[in-house]
């Protein structure tokens, strides 16, 4: 019931009263979170995040760095935001020190190097340290901003699931620290530790009301989400209105705030994502490929001065970096308050070999030996080649490594082992992440279909209740009506834990043994029914209010929802044929070609050497022409191949991370879920499509043989 604008004083004395005994006013909701705060901080935030902590303390206080003003005020202002435990003048101290210890690493290697006169050799790995350390200054210097800015992301998917918990609260009892409590424990990390940092702010005597102590955290939201600020300014306001009608239409006017705020802001992303994607397609992706085909005579043009780890510098670091910070602005500039989330509840515990069933192998293991053992078969050329370099055996006309010395493997046959490599990295990465999530998508998949259609059976409910049936009698009621469907599937465990168990409506929903709610891991129709209890206490008419008012809340986020995927469709199917068909096949083409060219140049080799033997050595053009066709100058397919598999697989996982976030936010179950499955068919394709083409252009190749020079 609504607080009055009559005198504030004794409410604030009231709250201060209940925050210092700790007393709930509901059954569900627990002592102050607040206590707990900072041990939970340290089990909520990720390892690396913590370890960054612990580097900044040792290493940020050697050097005293100075920055302007502003950037320091943005850094403490990142700083707060992500939790972390440290000032902006260790986060600068730590980024310069790193980048300096870089740099010196690459100037001992090149005096090194000039004082044993092997500069040449190690020049590439000096310019790697010196480059990369004075690159890296920036970046690292800056990483609180990285850290606040997936933490808003993350956080941003619950806000509009926020705002609902606390008007649902709010309805039925106008307290906003039990609204911010009850909000806090359904919502989960890392929005929940936000909520928590509220209550603790006033326990710990840095506010003196949860109103001082929301307004500051508030003020962290202002250049994010406006809305959101507006909707909780609106359920404070609240607080103060003296008729139960007005207060109500305030507590509407919150969720609507930040529903139609959500949509705005996502409808000018979504038309302003597709130019930014186009050239991050183009550039990080097209591009690159289609120029790998020039480099096999790159090496050759150029005396050999490109070697095959030259390639993969580029290929396999520079431009997945490139494709990453490209990614990373794209999701900086994603609005927030709009994302399906991530499923928090610890269904299946800590491990997940529960997955497989008792007693069986980590994920992590299964897929790391399998793939593991194939990406060592497709070594196999190397080993040969190590054990006995003078071996070689021709199959079908083509040579197995076909090495030049220490160069190579030149060979045919060499090239189609090395396409156990990308089998390899997928079936590795890809069966893990698989294992690791099969469960837990398939209990997602069945609580979105319950959560789709919850709506209409939470309105029937509250309809019954309305009408004069017992709480008790109306999940079977409802159940029945609804049968065949997972809301009555749901109704209907319910009520036969009250008929056959014997429990009561709490242990029915709620017991660790037989409540009906573990069954459906969903912090919405766990949250739902707590309130549906809540409300029981209070009448049937309050319970009957209560159901309708969140069963219309739900069906309006749904509506939102599913518009907000219509805008996204075309940026996401777009960014799905990149991953899986596009990239791989472009990517297999290339490689065809590629060793077309190899193949040729090899074969023109040979025969220019054996015709200079027998002539004596050639002279003029001729001469220059066999000595630009050098094979021990050219980039061997084998290696050339496997950068490209390298990348394509980089590939693959960088353009799922950010298909995944800009469709859902930061959500690492259904990210993994889809990183194994885009692995297991772009590495199909790409495998077929390049066994193929290396079959192909090689029996084209083969008629420069026949032909003579």
């Amino acid at each position: 019931m609504g607080t009055g604008s009559g005198d504030v004083r004794d409410v604030l004395e009231k709250y201060k009263h209940l925050l210092e005994k700790g007393q709930p006013e509901g059954e569900f909701t627990s002592p102050l979170m607040s206590q707990d705060y900072d041990t939970f901080r340290q089990e909520a935030l990720e390892q690396r995040v913590t370890f960054y902590e612990q580097l900044c303390m040792s290493f940020g206080n050697f050097l005293h760095v100075t920055a302007k003003p502003d950037e320091l005020v943005k850094l403490q202002e990142s700083i707060d935001a992500s939790h972390l435990h440290l000032t902006p003048q260790q986060a600068i101290g730590f980024g310069t020190f790193f980048s300096l210890f870089l740099i010196s690493i690459g100037v001992i290697i090149g005096v090194l190097g000039f004082v044993l006169d092997v500069f040449s050799d190690y020049l590439l790995i000096i310019l790697l340290f010196v480059i990369g350390g004075a690159l890296l200054l920036k970046p690292l210097t800056q990483l609180p901003h990285y850290f606040a800015q997936r933490w808003r992301l993350a956080a941003s998917n619950q806000m509009v699931m926020c705002v609902l918990y606390m008007v649902i609260y709010m309805r039925h009892t106008s307290n906003l620290e039990h609204a911010i409590k009850f909000a806090g424990e359904h919502i989960g990390m890392p929005l929940s530790l936000d909520l928590k940092k509220v209550l603790w702010d006033v326990e710990t005597g840095l506010y003196v009301t949860i109103q001082d102590s929301l307004e500051s955290y508030l003020r962290g939201w202002k250049k994010h989400n406006q809305e959101f600020v507006e909707a909780m300014h609106l359920i404070q306001g609240s607080l103060y209105e003296g008729q139960e009608a007005k207060r109500l239409e305030t507590l509407e006017k919150a969720l609507q705030v930040i529903l139609d705020g959500t949509y705005d802001r996502m409808l000018h992303y979504a038309h302003a994502l597709k130019s930014p994607l186009t050239i991050l397609h183009m550039l990080g992706v097209i591009l690159p490929i289609l120029g790998l085909v020039i480099f096999p005579l790159i090496g050759s043009f150029l005396g050999g001065l490109v070697k095959w780890y030259h390639l993969a510098f580029l290929y396999n670091i520079i431009l997945p970096l490139f494709v990453l910070i490209m990614g990373n602005r794209l999701l900086s500039q994603r609005p927030t308050g709009y994302g399906q989330g991530e499923l928090v509840k610890q269904y299946l515990g800590t491990h997940f070999s529960a997955e497989l069933g008792q007693g069986a192998l980590n994920p992590f293991f299964i897929g790391s030996m399998i793939g593991g053992t194939i990406v060592l078969i497709s070594l196999l050329p190397f080993f040969v080649h190590l054990v006995n370099p003078g071996y070689d055996v021709e199959i079908l006309g083509w040579k197995f490594l076909d090495y030049k010395g220490e160069y190579g493997p030149y060979g045919f046959w060499a090239l189609i082992i090395s396409l156990l490599l990308p089998i390899g990295l997928a079936v590795g990465i890809g069966l893990y992440y698989s294992l690791k999530t099969s469960k837990l998508i398939k209990i997602t998949e069945k609580t979105d279909l319950l959560e789709k259609e919850f709506s209409g059976g939470l309105f029937q409910l509250g309809s019954r209740i309305g009408g004069g049936i017992p709480v008790e009698s109306a999940f079977g009621s409802v159940a029945e009506n609804m049968k065949g469907t997972p809301t009555g599937e749901f109704f209907g465990l319910v009520n036969n834990n009250i008929r056959n168990a014997g429990v009561g409506l709490k242990q029915a929903l709620f017991d660790q043994q037989i409540g009906a709610v573990f069954s459906y891991p969903s912090h919405f129709i766990e949250s739902s029914m707590k309130v549906l209890v809540e409300s029981a206490k209070k009448g049937p008419a309050g319970v009957s209010r209560s159901l309708v008012t969140i069963s219309q809340y739900m069906d309006r986020i749904r509506q939102v929802n599913e518009r907000l995927n219509d805008l996204m469709a075309d940026v996401l199917s777009s960014m799905t044929s990149q991953i899986t068909f596009l990239t791989p096949i472009i990517a297999g083409i290339v490689v065809g070609v590629g060793s077309m060219v190899v193949t040729i140049i090899n074969l023109l080799s040979a025969q220019f050497q054996d015709v200079g033997l027998e002539e004596g050595g050639f002279t003029g053009g001729v001469s220059a022409i066999a000595s630009v066709l050098n094979i021990q100058d050219v980039i061997p397919g084998y290696q050339f191949q496997a950068v490209v598999e390298i990348y394509v697989v980089e590939l693959i996982i960088l353009l799922t991370i950010l298909s995944t976030a800009i469709e859902r936010g930061v959500d690492a179950t259904t990210t993994h879920y889809r990183i194994g499955k885009n692995l297991f068919r772009g590495v199909a394709l790409y495998v077929v499509v390049a066994l193929l083409g290396i079959i192909i252009f090689n029996l084209l190749a083969s008629t420069v043989g026949s032909v003579g020079v």
